[in-house]
């Protein structure tokens, strides 16, 4: 090594102990400069231990050869990890162009592993000694995936095969990265400077007051709304200007799509191609086919059948509800008016106020970030005895983070949690969940605890106020938070298996379920406290805003069907796709869509979700988790909300085995019987 290099390793805190509180990761301290040697030190480890497993002289065994490659990589992912958490939270230029340079070269690392002759071998030969081995159902489960990804990723392909596969798979790996970039790059140059106090008209003093802090940081006069949700939203719902409603939606329905150097058409059409010709080359007739293989739907007949299903519930009730609205703009408006998508959360939140009597801005002085933070910890208290404490010494990657060190009820550390919960200019979209490291056991049986956090791009304070919350925000916090405990009450003995590491529409199951508890009395009385005086929301209040819960819901339903179908068109193609992007879509969600199409229009340019984010055949699993959740918060619904016992046995078969056991019997056993939509039916009021 030579002296020069030694010295920047030496600096660099990826190639020494940590000497953080729990091993976190020191975020303080860790450059751009500093991940690409600390990749290539990963990546030629990883390789060397492989290498050692593969050319073992030894007889195959599970000790040697399956839980030897589970265990393998351990400074890889802890490399990974920091840089694609702070990547996805806090990117800037440098961090996306190493992004771009290290993707392929990760995938080439995962082919030399999956693709090696000698340690598929190794593999494969212990997986046929399955039925002999004595393996606990952890073991046999850990041993079943590991062969399945050998599979999955081109082990039992011919020579020249597997060429095309690695060729196809580190492509793909690269265009995927550059589809998010190209989304978020899009989306933030996106600017509506209103200069004048006429172009505010209808949005709440709140509102306001947000935007103008908003331009004031970017050193503008006026009032500043962009594309990122909780300035977007509240724009489109509150602004009395149709026509700059409409040139908002037009800006958000075009990110992705605009033939310049961020157009992601081109890179979707590309991304779809090489899903379908990985899928064929595995034998498999489209991507949905070969994707759905280890998930709780097995095939897309099974996917489109729950669609068509839910969509023959919901369907007349969007149809009905989208009359309702457009009768009562017209009422509003003493004019004919055709409801356009730019119309619909302005009109309906309208309606929803004249017919409930409550509105975002009349609930957000209760819903106060910091208080919400604490009852939904409390909840989580109340229901499986944890508990949160700040803990300043754990490194971040930006000051708005923050560590909270999380105790079971027996004293002993749990976990390690981070929330970060503002937008930013480097932070996509969204929300979400991720591990920092996941939980598993040590070769000596210690209990490795996981490191995990949330993300969200909530209201932000302003000058004058702190971060009030809307009601959909509060639930997205309930949402992200339920992954969060799946990936913290986890117990496993291996990081591949535990936490979310579940089948892909199993896993909103624990974050869908936590919605719940929103409207129901008993939690949103103790939730909905006053910033300002301290009083608990006032009844009357309370009652409307469950009621209003159920407000349009066969229209928020058909949307996320739409987004189903959408996805299922993609990856169903047995052909290569060299089409028109926009009518395609609008072909594929069109027996779903509730609303008016706009020519124009593109989402696909923009979905990151099964273009870039995992959810590739697999957005359905958004409405499976639905029919699940509902049919298990029933039985909290039975027995008291907060009841201790049932809570103990969602823990005990839902969130503690992680992807040891198969999600359907996990499933049985919690709930003593199959699910079916009729508790989402009756849920939502499509039943009576």
């Amino acid at each position: 090594m030579s002296t020069s290099l030694a010295a920047s390793t030496a600096e660099n805190p990826f190639f020494k102990p940590y000497g953080t509180p729990y091993g976190t990761p020191p975020f303080d301290g860790i450059r751009t400069e500093h991940y690409e040697p600390a990749f290539e030190e990963g990546i030629r480890r990883q390789e060397d231990e492989v290498r050692a497993i593969a050319g073992n002289l030894e007889p195959p065994t599970f000790t040697n050869t399956i839980v030897a490659l589970e265990r393998s990589g351990e400074f890889l992912r802890k490399v990974s990890s920091a840089f694609y958490n702070v990547l996805h939270a806090e990117a800037d230029e440098p961090m996306m162009m190493l992004a771009e340079l290290i993707s392929p070269r990760l995938t080439e690392c995962l082919n030399n592993i999956y693709l090696d002759d000698a340690l598929f071998r190794r593999v494969e030969t212990v997986y046929g000694q399955r039925d002999t081995l004595t393996l606990s159902t952890e073991d046999s489960q850990l041993l079943q995936e590991t062969y399945y990804a050998f599979q999955r990723k081109g082990a039992t392909l011919a020579d020249k095969e597997k060429e095309t596969y690695r060729r196809l798979s580190e492509e793909l790996s690269l265009l995927t990265v550059r589809f998010a970039q190209n989304a978020l790059k899009d989306k933030n140059r996106y600017e509506l400077l209103l200069t004048r106090e006429d172009d505010l008209a209808g949005l709440p003093e709140s509102i306001r007051e947000e935007a103008a802090l908003l331009a004031k940081g970017k050193g503008k006069e006026g009032w500043l709304f962009t594309l990122s949700a909780p300035s977007y939203q509240p724009f489109m719902r509150y602004s009395s200007l149709r026509p700059l409603r409409e040139k908002c939606y037009r800006a958000y329905m075009s990110i992705g799509n605009k033939g310049d150097e961020y157009d992601n058409t081109g890179i979707l059409r590309r991304i779809v191609n090489i899903r379908l010709e990985i899928a064929q080359l595995m034998g498999s007739p489209h991507f949905a086919a070969y994707n759905l293989r280890r998930t709780m739907a097995k095939t897309p007949g099974t996917v489109y059948s729950l669609l068509e299903e839910l969509l023959a519930a919901y369907r007349p009730v969007a149809g009905q509800e989208y009359l309702t609205v457009s009768d009562f703009a017209i009422g509003m408006e003493q004019h004919d008016i055709t409801v356009m998508p730019w119309d619909w959360s302005y009109y309906s939140e309208k309606l929803k106020d004249a017919r409930f009597g409550v509105n975002d801005e009349m609930t957000r002085p209760y819903f106060e970030l910091g208080h919400v933070r604490e009852r939904i910890f409390a909840l989580a208290g109340r229901l499986y005895g944890i508990s949160f404490r700040e803990n300043k010494d754990i490194p971040t990657y930006h000051h708005e983070v923050t560590p909270y060190e999380v105790f079971d009820a027996d004293g002993s550390l749990l976990a390690v949690l981070y929330t970060d919960f503002h937008p930013r200019q480097g932070k996509q979209s969204g929300a979400w969940m991720n591990e920092i490291k996941p939980q598993y056991r040590e070769v000596d049986g210690t209990d490795s605890r996981p490191q995990i956090i949330i993300v969200m791009n909530f209201t932000r304070p302003t000058d004058n106020r702190p971060s009030l919350l809307t009601f959909d925000e509060v639930n997205t916090f309930l949402h992200e938070f339920g992954h969060a405990l799946h990936g913290m009450l986890t117990r496993c003995t291996y990081a591949s298996l535990s936490g979310t590491n579940v089948f892909h529409d199993f896993v909103e199951l624990p974050s869908q379920i936590m919605e719940n508890w929103l409207t129901e009395k008993a939690f949103l009385d103790d939730l909905a406290v006053h910033y300002l005086t301290g009083e608990t929301m006032p009844p009357e209040l309370a009652t409307q805003l469950r009621e209003a819960a159920r407000f349009n819901v066969g229209y928020a339903c058909c949307r996320q069907l739409c987004f189903g179908f959408l996805d299922m068109a993609w990856h169903t193609l047995t052909e290569p796709f060299e089409g028109d992007v926009t009518e395609f879509e609008k072909t594929a969600w069109a027996k779903a869509q509730p609303l008016p199409e706009v020519p124009e229009a593109l989402m696909s340019s923009n979905f990151s979700h099964i273009f870039s984010g995992g959810y590739a055949a697999g957005y359905y699993g958004y409405k499976w988790a639905e029919v699940l959740d509902a049919d298990a918060f029933s039985l909290f619904r039975q027995r008291g909300i907060y009841d201790r016992a049932t809570a103990d046995t969602f823990r005990r078969y839902i969130l503690t085995p992680g992807g040891t056991v198969d999600p359907a019997l996990l499933y049985r056993l919690f709930r003593g019987q199959e699910p079916s939509i009729e508790a989402l039916l009756f849920k939502d009021g499509i039943k009576k």
